[in-house]
């Protein structure tokens, strides 16, 4: 038996006005196994994530890869007695490290 999905007109809890959530996107959250409803219109929405992205910017710290000597930034606050590495230096790291402790 196939659900009908059709357009629901609900309210912003943000901003208190009024969005319509499309079939499509019900459609959408259906497929990627999302159980509740959108409590934000679009528009708060987008804000939202934004915020999100600038406190995560925020915590970001300026470091020097101690392997390679590049500038980076790494998302804690690096300690003196410890090396701090670029992405790409840690990557290289982790791969190596998952490698070694495999069993061929």
């Amino acid at each position: 038996m196939a659900i009908t999905l059709t357009d629901k007109s609900m309210t912003c809890r943000e901003c208190g006005n009024t969005f319509v959530w499309t079939a499509g996107e019900q459609e959408f959250y259906a497929q990627k196994g999302l159980l509740h409803e959108p409590q934000r219109c679009p528009d708060c929405r987008r804000r939202a994530k934004a915020e999100r992205a600038a406190a995560r910017a925020q915590s970001m710290h300026d470091i020097v890869c101690s392997n390679c000597g590049r500038p980076g930034q790494v998302p804690f606050a690096p300690r003196t007695d410890r090396p701090v590495f670029c992405s790409e230096c840690f990557e290289t790291r982790r791969t190596a490290t998952a490698r070694s402790m495999s069993p061929n």
